[in-house]
């Protein structure tokens, strides 16, 4: 990834003590594309009130602009443009894409809808039963439907009845290291359906560690909130790449990793 610019495109404010102390680093800035890297527990996008990246980047860009704004009960754009194409759930960590003009928006709202972005994430998974050898390539191809009134998906047996929300999802990758009972994987969905990587591991007898939603053990309670919603799993949006808007150029950025367990046990591996 290209480094950041000293010069930003825009004036950038300190994060205000009504919105949280949570720092957010920009990975990337051009083009009216910024990459962010989001924590764990932090949702992209949340209601009024609630801390997300969009409301901490929207103070960090425009400060008492979009304060004033949200006042005033203007909730679209408050303050200045900034577009979120891209979205990760509120549990997974890495790099997020963000818009700063209407333009860099649609034309990666156009690269993901058209499949052009490369996305690669890291799982720290259970070995199950029959654990993988490293260098192993891994090729996952499933029917995903979401639960109805549930914030969760499931995998689509064979034997079940079809119906017209069951969505193709295609995950390829390899093993990257082991250690003890757990797996580092490295995952390239090709669709991007709800929780596909979470699902398909699971579903495979190797969920995600912290992700017991989906039959994973839960991570250490150090790095555990009370709040279910905020826990971290061990998932990771590790590399993004996308097109510049401008220039039509390959972007590449990449995101380290958390620097808690389970993460700092595969350290050599990432």
């Amino acid at each position: 990834s290209r480094p950041v610019s000293p010069r930003l495109a825009l004036p950038r404010c300190q994060l205000g003590p009504t919105a949280t102390a949570m720092h957010l680093d920009i990975l990337h800035d051009s083009a009216g594309v910024l990459a962010v890297a989001k924590p764990a527990g932090l949702a992209t996008q949340a209601a009024h009130g609630v801390p997300s990246v969009e409301s901490l980047m929207r103070e960090r860009l425009f400060g008492g602009a979009a304060t004033g704004a949200l006042a005033l009960g203007r909730r679209r754009h408050p303050g200045g443009f900034l577009g979120v194409p891209h979205r990760l759930d509120r549990a997974v960590s890495g790099v997020l894409l963000l818009a700063t003009t209407p333009r860099a928006a649609r034309q990666l709202s156009r690269q993901f809808e058209r499949r052009h972005v490369g996305k690669t994430y890291l799982a720290v998974v259970v070995a199950g039963p029959i654990a993988p050898a490293v260098g192993e390539t891994l090729t996952w191809h499933d029917l995903i439907r979401k639960l109805r009134d549930q914030p969760r998906a499931e995998i689509v047996q064979p034997d079940t009845e079809p119906t017209t929300g069951d969505r193709e999802a295609i995950t390829t990758g390899r093993v990257r290291a082991t250690a003890q009972d757990t797996v580092l994987l490295e995952l390239h969905p090709r669709t991007g359906r709800m929780h596909q990587l979470r699902v398909q591991a699971a579903a495979r007898g190797m969920p995600v560690l912290g992700d017991v939603m989906y039959g994973g053990r839960s991570l250490a309670p150090a790095s555990e909130p009370s709040d279910e919603r905020t826990r971290p799993i061990a998932l990771h949006a590790w590399r993004i790449e996308f097109t510049n808007p401008e220039t039509g150029l390959p972007i590449a950025v990449t995101c380290p990793p958390p620097a808690y367990q389970p993460w700092t046990t595969y350290t050599g591996h990432i």
